[in-house]
């Protein structure tokens, strides 16, 4: 069974190589004779603060070609919002043009109030061009010394330079600059006539075609970007080796004074009461409540964690270079299938240890714990995207190749795994023999409480990434690009370990208060980094972004929501996993009765 799950993981990682490619060409090589056409392909259109809110590049009344074709898109692109049509200029392979006509258009009061708006709001426009993504705003706005909006001017800019850098042949760059000067007034409302116009300017470069990618990878490597980043890696290495020297010092010195008194105590009186965290050596095993749940939530976890380094070790190999992010949108659905055995299997052997009973309803539970709330979510937002008309809205094929993925690999790959955790036949591992009665837990003080011991456990963990936090945040939910794979795999290591080191240190401070309900009390400190996430969330779209409207504000939140969810079970688990190698460790070093 282990060999099959380990096989369907390889196929599925070389299934992602091949399928996770960028929008490719028509099948060509990239190589190109004179006069020779080059794919060019209009994508998208969408206010530039609102990465989620875009829309196909003609709903605006833009030139259309002679004959419009869509381009056949990878499951990876259409997630990720792209909708490639043929767009209506002509690039051949080193001709150049001079103000070439697209065409000439008489614009309804309908049409210039649609121009209007999406000026207004800071549209852009992207196409590809031989794959490599060309940007453009359609128009600007003239607010110069006026301070009503009511008499702000709109301009439609009716040119657009495109200058190509090529080396032998083969296309190495592309930019596009509209030309200032060539302007379409949109500010009343009224008819107007505008010429579309567009030059092309060739130019030769010594870049070579392997390396024309590099200057959107290098973006983020800049070197003030790199002091920030490293600054975080320090400021992440600081907090983790004064939390480590500090529970290395308090900790196993606490404990070995612990088991300096134990110790004693047993060879000078053996009807002495027993005090602090052996006192509930009887109680400390007993299996939590909910156990069904608690075993779903490792499962779903566990299978993230998963999911999490594959992710890290295909962005390590260069799977997701820059502007390739369906790439990543591909790997997510394909490997998140793929690993759904391994959430059975560790739900269900653990349910098992645990002594539960119906295992069914527990894998059940494990593959809806997480995809539950997300189809929800997914529901509601593609509702809103239908609503808006934007590219978000995914199609039906795609809603149904995704149901057929989760039909015909997620589920039986979770049964599989949950079959192989019920004939595991693992015992659970307890040092201490468990007493049939639990004993009472003392009042305690309130910060010692399940809220102020998530909100420590969370502080330390969050602090340690918070800055990298913000470029994750402009890249994925704007223009910025990341590149710096390895900071990031750098930071997600340091955040495992301060989650597994707090929770530890806290799971100590409960035993010795004669808390014996450390499960999901560790569980929930763990994960509790995930509720800070999302609080960043809040943080950073009223105070870092420009981001509005209905649209927008639903699906930040409501995949962020999914996100920090899934924080919240990973890093619970983690949590709880250390908590778990740290109280075996201290009762297996004392005798207990």
């Amino acid at each position: 069974m282990e060999r099959s799950m380990a096989l369907f993981l390889i196929i599925g990682i070389m299934w992602c190589s091949l399928i996770s490619q960028q929008v490719k060409s028509d099948g060509t090589d990239h190589r190109y004779r004179t006069s020779e056409p080059v794919p060019l392909y209009a994508n998208k259109v969408g206010p530039f603060h609102n990465p989620s809110e875009t829309y196909r590049y003609f709903d605006l009344p833009f030139c259309l070609p002679a004959d419009v074709k869509e381009k056949e898109e990878a499951l990876g692109e259409v997630l990720n919002g792209d909708r490639l049509v043929s767009a209506p200029y002509i690039l051949d392979f080193l001709v150049d043009k001079e103000s070439e006509v697209v065409c000439r258009k008489k614009l309804t009061k309908e049409e210039v109030a649609q121009f209007r708006t999406a000026v207004g709001k800071d549209y852009y426009f992207q196409m590809y061009y031989d794959d490599l993504p060309i940007w453009g705003f359609i128009g600007k706005v003239d607010r110069d010394g006026i301070t009503d909006p009511g008499e702000y001017k709109y301009f439609l800019y009716k040119h657009i330079l495109f200058d190509i850098l090529y080396n032998d042949d083969r296309v190495i760059e592309v930019n596009a600059k509209m030309d200032p000067l060539s302007l379409a007034d949109l500010t009343e409302d009224k008819e107007i006539d505008v010429e579309f116009t567009y030059s092309v300017k060739w130019k030769e470069t010594d870049i070579l075609f392997e390396n024309r990618m590099d200057k959107f990878s290098h973006a983020s490597s800049l070197p003030h970007h790199l002091e920030i980043h490293w600054f975080s890696i320090i400021n992440s290495c600081v907090t983790v080796l004064l939390l480590t020297g500090f529970l290395a010092t308090i900790l196993m010195r606490v404990l070995k004074n612990d088991f300096i008194k134990y110790a004693h105590d047993e060879e000078s009186a053996d009807d002495q009461e027993e005090t602090g965290w052996k006192y509930i050596h009887g109680d400390v095993f007993r299996f939590p409540k909910h156990k069904s749940l608690f075993a779903a939530a490792l499962g779903s976890g566990t299978q993230l964690f998963t999911l999490t380094v594959f992710i890290f070790l295909l962005a390590l190999v260069g799977v997701f270079y820059p502007y390739n992010r369906g790439a990543l949108f591909t790997a997510l659905v394909v490997i998140y299938a793929l690993t759904s055995g391994i959430a059975g299997y560790a739900a269900t052997s653990f349910y098992c240890q645990v002594e539960g009973t119906n295992w069914v309803r527990n894998l059940l539970l494990t593959g809806c714990l997480f995809c539950g709330p997300l189809f929800v979510t997914f529901c509601f937002l593609n509702t809103v995207a239908i609503a808006y008309s934007a590219t978000a809205a995914l199609p039906f094929g795609t809603i149904v190749v995704i149901v057929l993925i989760w039909i015909l690999v997620t589920w039986p790959l979770l049964v599989l795994g949950g079959i192989a955790g019920k004939n595991s036949k693992t015992e659970f591992q307890a040092p201490c023999r468990t007493t049939k009665y639990p004993r009472e837990i003392p009042e305690l003080p309130w910060y010692r409480s399940t809220i102020p011991q998530m909100a420590m456990a969370g502080f330390l963990p969050f602090s340690a990434i918070y800055i990298e936090l913000y470029y994750i945040f402009a890249s994925v939910w704007g223009h910025r690009i990341y590149t710096i794979y390895s900071i990031l795999s750098i930071v997600f290591v340091i955040l495992l370990i301060v989650t597994a080191f707090i929770t530890v240190a806290l799971t100590y401070f409960q035993l010795s208060a004669e808390d014996h309900g450390w499960w999901w009390r560790s569980f929930l400190c763990g994960g509790s980094t995930g509720i800070f996430i999302y609080g960043y969330c809040l943080y950073y779209y009223y105070a870092r972004s420009d981001m509005s409207g209905f649209m927008q504000i639903s699906f930040f939140f409501g995949y962020m929501a999914c996100i920090c969810y899934g924080f919240f079970l990973m890093l619970g688990t983690v949590g709880f996993r250390a908590a778990l190698v740290f109280v075996r460790h201290i009762y297996r070093s004392i005798k207990c009765e």
